[in-house]
């Protein structure tokens, strides 16, 4: 579908949900992919799917906010399979909780994971890519960077800020070869967010998504295929809403639209 330089991409958070979609999609085209993530069962599933489809991937536990287990693991991906040509951060935790009930640990923790996470492997990535002047990063930002939401102090605060280290990793790294992009799928059904999707909140999120549907993990890969690969190599620094229209919206629908003020 898109062509792809020859070399490795690190994929954290590959054990589950959008990550595990774009370790094996990407496996499908024929990309070797690490599959990075604190769950070592996980890590193996996902490596089964991707080997026994035909691809190639490496398991690596990572705990990415962990300096040393970060570059622990983008060496073996190095020796395993040369030049780190893609990085997908997509490993992080969401924790909902209204704000006046949030401990700090936990808003602590979820920027621990979500951003420090997302810095310390792109920082690795990028340097590595730097050296051999060829790279694209992409990160998982949510649409919940842009809109705030009950509950998602610690979440929402998270992805806002992916969306500023994305832009600082396209100025600081574009003249080496690198681009850093990032997606923000809207309301997605996962691993980690089926439980919210109640029937309840379904009825109350899907009239404000103009596809009038919720997002499985393969409408998010697609995108992230796009900018990992060679074909976006003019696309740097932007954060890609892929959310059905759900920030373009922005009220409810209504199936009368005549005879109202505007």
């Amino acid at each position: 579908m898109f062509s792809f330089k020859q070399g490795v991409t690190v994929i954290t958070g590959g054990g589950s949900g959008i990550g595990q979609a774009t370790a094996i999609a990407l496996a499908a085209q024929g990309v070797p992919v690490a599959v990075a993530d604190i769950d070592e069962a996980r890590v193996a599933a996902t490596v089964s799917q991707v080997t026994g489809a035909g691809g190639q991937a490496l398991p690596l536990t990572l705990d990415v906010t962990d300096e040393a287990s970060v570059d622990a693991a983008f060496t073996k991906a190095e020796d395993w399979a040369g030049p780190i040509t893609g990085l997908v951060s997509s490993a992080g935790i969401l924790q909902v909780a209204p704000m006046a009930e949030m401990s700090g640990d936990t808003f602590s923790k979820v920027l621990d994971v979500n951003v420090r996470g997302s810095f310390l492997c792109g920082r690795r990535a990028a340097t590595a890519m730097s050296a051999s002047r060829y790279g694209r990063i992409v990160s998982l930002s949510s649409v919940s960077g842009y809109r705030a939401g009950i509950g998602r102090a610690a979440y929402g605060t998270s992805k806002s800020a992916i969306i500023g280290l994305t832009r600082q990793f396209a100025l600081e790294f574009g003249r080496a070869g690198v681009t850093a992009n990032a997606v923000a799928p809207g309301p997605t059904v996962t691993a980690m967010t089926e439980d919210l999707y109640t029937e309840a909140t379904r009825a109350a999120v899907l009239p404000m998504i103009p596809t009038g549907k919720l997002a499985g993990v393969d409408d998010i890969t697609p995108a992230i295929l796009f900018l990992l690969s060679e074909d976006s190599r003019y696309i740097n620094g932007i954060t890609l809403p892929v959310d059905g229209g759900y920030l373009a919206s922005g009220m409810l629908q209504t199936g009368d639209l005549g005879g109202g003020s505007g």
